[in-house]
């Protein structure tokens, strides 16, 4: 995103809390503020160091996309400059399935967060939404455009390796609601075949439960995997997987990596959602299976790698239907004619 808009004239900074230091890059000046102690410091201290560094930049525009942002969103308004918020996800259903939080306290949290949003939310300049139904959901309060996160072209695309071996992929944060266990027991009625699981496990007591799991022994798990990284083990794998359980968050979601996994010419193995079923209808790229069911999970991959012809030709459609629709050289037109319009009002 930030490239993009630089590439267009755009004077662009970018501000993170990473501990990696400030740099210069596409044209593209980041600003580190130091590395995020843990989630609150996240929440509190690097927020408003955020912030701080956001007032002492003095830009015509400023585009936030964290919830946490939120009261400095507000504050940046209250200041007279233009503001926008992007929303990747519906947070207050979010926190509803947040492993660190009991039962009451996400619920508590989950409404206090919906009205500070709202308040918030309801005074920007305006809101982006990373899907069609996270931009519904905004527009009842503020002017909104979807914007999806769509794959930059070709950023995926390599020859795929000729090998006899079987091998599956999950790739992105690794967390029970992702429905991993299930992925991983599926590997039970998978004789022959290796998964390879790339991202963090976000919970160390979730990591020894999976170990436990029988099928823990077909899986190769790669930790934290750069873009380069995941995309030779795209390259390497047959099929790919993506059955998140139906937690409230995720029945209305388009994770980016559906997309990633198209742009790759791979076949996808996927939660069997409204949405989800709607791009596999519409591309012939994959299978939608019950994600908290394991049998059937391996029932589709078994069948994928069963006909290599088909799954071809499914992993083909999904390529020609990011080069036509979904990707970011057609996402990024619409940032920029965004940012023409609230730079020149």
């Amino acid at each position: 995103m930030c490239t993009s808009l630089a590439h267009y004239g755009f004077k662009t900074n970018y501000v993170v809390a990473d501990g990696k230091g400030d740099e210069l890059g596409n044209q593209v000046s980041v600003h580190d503020v130091g590395l995020s102690q843990g989630r609150l410091h996240r929440i509190f201290g690097s927020s408003k160091a955020v912030y701080q560094k956001a007032l002492e930049l003095d830009c015509d525009l400023y585009h936030l996309h964290d919830p946490e942002l939120w009261p400095y969103a507000y504050l940046l308004k209250r200041k007279g400059r233009k503001v926008i918020f992007d929303a990747h996800e519906d947070f207050p259903k979010a926190l509803l399935s947040k492993y660190y939080l009991n039962k009451v306290t996400a619920t508590v949290l989950s409404s206090l967060a919906a009205k500070v949003e709202k308040f918030v939310c309801s005074r920007l300049d305006h809101v982006i939404g990373a899907t069609p139904s996270i931009t519904r959901k905004y527009s009842s309060i503020n002017r909104t455009t979807n914007v999806n996160n769509y794959p930059i072209l070709g950023e995926f695309e390599a020859k795929r390796e000729k090998a006899d071996h079987k091998e599956i992929i999950y790739l992105g944060e690794i967390s029970e609601i992702r429905g991993i266990s299930q992925i991983v027991q599926s590997m039970d009625y998978l004789d022959g075949v290796t998964l390879n699981l790339a991202g963090k496990i976000v919970d160390k007591g979730f990591r020894k439960e999976l170990e436990l799991l029988n099928g823990w022994k077909k899986v190769r798990y790669w930790g934290h995997v750069d873009r380069k990284q995941a995309a030779h083990l795209l390259t390497r794998s047959r099929v790919a997987l993506v059955t998140f359980l139906p937690e409230p968050n995720h029945l209305d979601s388009q994770p980016n990596k559906i997309f990633e996994y198209m742009s790759s010419a791979l076949p996808i193995v996927m939660s069997d959602f409204p949405l989800w079923r709607e791009i596999v209808d519409r591309c012939q790229c994959g299978i939608c299976v019950d994600p908290k069911d394991p049998v059937r999970i391996a029932h589709a991959v078994r069948d994928l790698l069963d006909d290599p012809a088909g799954a071809m030709e499914m992993g083909k459609n999904g390529k020609v239907a990011v080069e036509k629709y979904y990707n970011w050289e057609v996402e990024s037109e619409k940032l920029i004619k965004l940012y023409e319009e609230i730079l020149k009002s």
